[in-house]
């Protein structure tokens, strides 16, 4: 049992790993966790009113929708889904994936339904979502870099283009 806790406590510093390598703070970490709850909770809603009809695209949709909530569950809180006997092992294989494979994997899901049926429920029920792979695609852009290294850098071309501008001055001369 000792030795359970003992693999349980270094696989969950191992999956905190490339959070922290990628550069994500705790609280945007934190932002982009609460922002799939909320996405997962705008898909199962909207996905069961879109059920509630006779056109089968829209069925469709539904479905789709409550299967990203559950996958949007089972990867961002895992615990939700502690009767899910996969649920630790596929929420450790996610914390590993980088922040761009997660925004891909999260926008990707999240256009499926808007492109089986385009209506006002599916655009409105995946917009959590989907913000929830933006933020993550944000996140693996990285920090945006500081005044003074901007300015040497337009300094530094400033001065390249004068050189330049002097060169083919006298190139006419």
């Amino acid at each position: 049992m000792s030795g359970a806790g003992a693999g349980g406590a270094a696989a969950s510093a191992n999956s905190a790993l490339p959070a922290q390598e990628e550069g994500m703070t705790w609280w945007y970490h934190w932002l982009c966790r609460l922002s799939g709850v909320l996405g997962a909770i705008s898909c199962a809603v909207s996905g069961l009113f879109n059920c509630v009809t006779v056109h089968p695209l829209n069925i469709a949709a539904g479905v789709w929708m409550i299967m990203n909530a559950f996958i949007l569950l089972l990867c961002e809180v895992p615990f939700c889904c502690q009767f899910v006997e996969f649920a630790h092992t596929v929420a450790q294989k996610v914390d590993r994936l980088r922040s761009w494979q997660k925004a891909v994997f999260y926008c990707g899901m999240a256009i499926v339904p808007i492109v089986i049926s385009l209506t006002l429920t599916t655009l409105l029920g995946n917009a959590i979502a989907f913000a929830t792979g933006v933020l993550y695609g944000l996140s693996a852009l990285g920090k945006k870099g500081d005044a003074i290294s901007y300015a040497r850098i337009q300094q530094q071309k400033q001065q390249a283009d004068e050189e330049m501008l002097t060169e083919t001055q006298d190139g006419e001369l």
